[in-house]
């Protein structure tokens, strides 16, 4: 049987992503389908054909490439269930109220528009790292099945919708929604028909191209809207998605970004009256004020590596009810499947405000005054990324310094804390530094930029 090789950089740590036309063809999203299909099949279960939920963001390729991922499927002998588009939170839910045995999404989630990917789990957890590499090597080899499986469409929305606000225990609020044209749109206007309170809904058109701006909410520019809505409206507190939305990030009521390790440390603070002991589990990235403020709750917080399918199997190992990143991925097992969603984020931060006294700009007020960087990311090619990071962590460790390598190396010192690490989505170099004061900030970050102007690497800005 004739094998299917992917290009070297298509595979990455969670999932499948690349270029559209260049690294990423619909020929490989028929293979990946086939491949995956197999895996399935092999890996038995119930009796009957593997049933595998297929969803698609609103790129302009997600359409063709999610219908060779199903004839992939197909005819590996899988039968799938095409919810058709929307977020990738909408994917996920759609696994387990469909009792599916996994799950597909076509998205390229925070990429440029001519970037597209393939995001998959399984309903037993999630699907990645060596995952991945087994299911590149058997396309390799055309190792397939091949069987007689079924395709059918269901739409989920509504059904999600509804499950997301089942008990819903939230005030009336002003909020403006920036969906950003990416797949939170169609979401976001059924469910702010059903919310208390007033909603202005910004870029809620699905469109590809993402003409008005790019839908990573992590980068502050990209949040202008936003701002620009919350204040002309006198708004709350705003929320911005992703492309896939799952990720979520938020402006208060003033139009300061609460970024993602604050967001985590307010939505912890009701789970863990409800749960009191929990473990809630935070990034590498993550101020150190917020593992203090678990601990100040009565909660146990776990430092853990930066990903959204490694943060899904760390929810699963602690049994924790709540994880987050500084990237905006938020995964809630507490009332929930234990996945990351953006939007269930933003119903979920209504209900903590609410409980927390009402104002999302208070709550950022009470928060300590750290001072630390935005999260920089630094250009740095794919075969080079990894690298980088060993010679930093080899140079560390011939010095003696304390350094936590769960994630790259997050440099700990008296007075603050560095970290490097690789992106394992892009081709990038991410770091943050925090400190007690700004002199200290300073020092740490000469230390890094000396660090990376070692391994040739352009040095970070000191604006920040």
């Amino acid at each position: 049987m004739t094998g299917h090789n992917f290009h070297p950089s298509l595979l990455r740590a969670y999932d499948i992503r690349g270029i559209v036309g260049k690294t990423l063809t619909e020929a490989d999203a028929t293979a990946v389908g086939r491949s995956f299909g197999t895996m399935l099949r092999r890996a038995g279960g119930r009796p009957g054909n593997p049933r595998v939920c297929l969803g698609r963001d609103g790129r302009v390729s997600s359409l063709r490439l999610a219908n060779a991922v199903a004839d992939g499927l197909v005819a590996a002998g899988c039968d799938v269930i095409d919810i058709g588009l929307g977020p990738s939170p909408m994917l996920y839910f759609s696994v387990f109220e469909l009792h599916a045995d996994a799950g597909l999404m076509v998205t390229g989630s925070h990429n440029p528009p001519d970037w597209n990917g393939i995001k998959m789990m399984r309903s037993s957890g999630p699907f990645h790292g060596a995952d991945i590499q087994t299911l590149g090597a058997m396309a390799a080899a055309g190792d397939w099945d091949r069987g007689a499986g079924s395709a059918r469409t269901v739409d989920i929305m509504d059904r999600y919708v509804e499950a997301m606000l089942a008990g819903f225990r939230g005030s009336a609020f002003t909020i403006a929604w920036d969906c950003g044209n990416g797949a939170a749109g169609p979401v976001v206007e059924r469910l702010t028909r059903l919310l208390p309170g007033t909603h202005h809904l910004l870029f809620a058109d699905v469109d590809g191209r993402f003409p008005n701006h790019h839908p990573d909410p992590t980068v502050e520019a990209n949040l202008a809207d936003l701002k620009r809505v919350v204040r002309e409206q006198g708004c709350d507190f705003g929320v911005a998605f992703d492309g896939d939305a799952d990720r979520i990030g938020a402006v208060d009521g003033r139009g300061r970004v609460v970024w993602g390790d604050e967001l985590l440390g307010i939505l912890a603070e009701p789970v863990l009256r409800e749960l009191p002991g929990s473990t809630i589990i935070g990034d590498i990235k993550a101020s150190q004020a917020l593992f203090d403020r678990i601990a100040a709750l009565g909660g146990v917080p776990d430092m853990w590596k930066s990903g959204h399918s490694l943060m899904k199997a760390r929810l699963l190992e602690l049994n924790a009810p709540l994880a987050g990143e500084m990237s905006g991925h938020i995964f809630f097992a507490h009332r929930w499947h234990g996945v990351d969603d953006g939007i269930l984020a933003a119903v979920r931060l209504i209900e903590a405000v609410t409980a927390l006294g009402g104002s999302l700009t208070a709550l950022k007020d009470a928060i300590p005054a750290m001072i630390n960087t935005p999260e920089f990311r630094l250009p740095c090619p794919e075969t080079r990324k990894f690298a980088v990071v060993a010679e930093v962590l080899g140079r560390l460790k011939a010095e003696g310094a304390s350094v936590n390598e769960i994630d790259g190396a997050r440099v700990m010192r008296a007075d603050g804390w560095w970290l490097l690490r690789a992106s394992n989505t892009q081709d990038v170099l991410t770091a943050r530094v925090e400190a007690k004061d700004a002199a200290a900030l300073a020092r740490l970050l000469g230390e890094l930029n000396q660090q990376l102007a070692l391994s040739g690497v352009e040095p970070v800005g000191a604006s920040h």
